[in-house]
């Protein structure tokens, strides 16, 4: 009887324990990530985002909620050596009323909760629409489209470089202006 009873237990050390499978999209995240660099952009949209057709912009149908993929994407850029995020939103949202669009308020409440200390950089809708077909045309933006129906709420996250800081560029180019003009100088050797 005891022997019956242990082979469950002993079975169960036995069974491999897997991580989930990514989805589709997770898998396309953790493959471009790498690739992308400061001034690319991962922007994750509701159902009712248009298809841009600029050349550097790729759109991926998660089947996802959307604070799930936001959550999922600022963990991975969390975990990038290369990477960090600035966020941008729609400029509408904080005047979009529950009356016209259900659901706005609790997704205010958790978009504000996923992002946590991240600052966020409000933005006309139609102004960042604008400016990734541009950039489109020479830098690569991946599109991230989920399964929220609520409108203004795309969360757009353009990269910039994680181990250069903004005052260090800021120094660098304080220096170069600086510099009287003359012979490279490769700094101290």
């Amino acid at each position: 009887m005891k022997v019956l009873f242990a082979l469950p237990l002993l079975m169960s050390f036995c069974v491999p324990m897997y991580a989930a499978t990514p989805t589709p999209w997770q898998t396309k995240v953790q493959q471009e990530l790498p690739l992308l660099g400061h001034r690319n952009w991962i922007v994750i949209v509701d159902s009712a985002y248009p298809w841009q057709t600029s050349p550097g912009i790729e759109t991926v149908e998660t089947g996802a909620d959307q604070i799930t993929v936001v959550k999922d994407v600022l963990d991975a850029i969390s975990r990038s050596t290369h990477v960090r995020p600035i966020v941008y939103m729609d400029a509408e949202l904080p005047f979009v009323t529950e009356q016209d669009a259900p659901g706005v308020t609790r997704y205010r409440q958790q978009i504000r909760a996923t992002l946590g200390n991240l600052p966020v950089q409000s933005i006309l809708h139609e102004q960042l629409i604008h400016e990734m077909n541009q950039l489109g045309g020479t830098l690569h933006i991946l599109i991230l489209k989920t399964t929220l129906t609520v409108p203004y709420t795309s969360v757009f996250l353009r990269l910039d470089c994680k181990y250069w800081s903004d005052a260090a560029e800021k120094k660098l180019r304080q220096a170069m202006k600086n510099r009287v003009a003359g012979a490279p100088d490769f700094g101290p050797q």
